[in-house]
């Protein structure tokens, strides 16, 4: 049975009155190209990390051509202490390359194209679309795999199956939104494993889907 696309408009228009949901727009503007490696540098790491990481990598270069001048190992250093932070290091070069070779130091604004780019996945690719380019798309981690499944609205066993899925049912103002609104209710409230359901604005709503223990 399709969820009632009013059900999720209550849900994720009560969440985001809750959390502060336009934090990745304001520390990182509107521009692609920072909204591309500020998200590069925030898997795996937490927001009061990539934030300041993200700035001191700006401060000291802007644009592909500036950071193919900077050594990976440099860039590293200077997203210390994200995790995986050579890695990425190596990958945002890698990244600044590729635009430069093949888009004249510009970042596209398809999500196929986006995905040709070094490392790049869909997450990283719907964010930028979405954020960088007002364009639709659904950008799904963890969070919104998660909880759209414990929610009831849903049932697939992957991230991409549920972008897939999230794309037949979920209204479209809620596209660009969606991901910073569970990804806050995650952080926050519907942990994996135990989450606070006594203190979760939409407890009524909610299959509890796969929920055991909760507090």
């Amino acid at each position: 049975m399709r969820p009632a696309a009013a059900q999720m408009n209550r849900v994720l228009d009560r969440l985001a009155a809750r959390y502060e949901i336009d934090r990745f727009v304001r520390r990182n503007g509107p521009d692609p190209f920072r909204i591309l490696i500020g998200c590069v540098i925030s898997l795996r790491t937490k927001d009061e990390v990539t934030y300041p990481a993200t700035e001191r990598l700006f401060a000291r270069a802007r644009t592909p051509a500036e950071l193919v001048r900077l050594a990976p190992r440099t860039i590293g250093r200077l997203i210390y202490p994200a995790g995986f932070y050579n890695r990425k290091g190596r990958q945002i070069q890698e990244i600044s390359r590729a635009l430069l070779d093949s888009h004249a130091g510009r970042v596209p604004d398809s999500i196929e194209e986006l995905l040709e780019l070094p490392g790049v996945g869909r997450k990283t690719a719907n964010l930028v679309v979405t954020l960088g380019f007002g364009k639709p798309g659904i950008c799904v981690d963890t969070h919104v795999h998660r909880i759209t499944n414990r929610l009831g609205w849903i049932r697939t066993r992957t991230p991409d199956a549920t972008e897939a899925a999230l794309r037949t049912v979920l209204p479209r103002r809620q596209w660009i939104p969606i991901n910073e609104t569970l990804v806050r209710h995650g952080q926050e409230c519907c942990a994996p494993i135990s989450p606070f359901c006594s203190r979760c604005p939409v407890e009524s709503d909610c299959a509890r889907r796969g929920v055991e223990r909760s507090r």
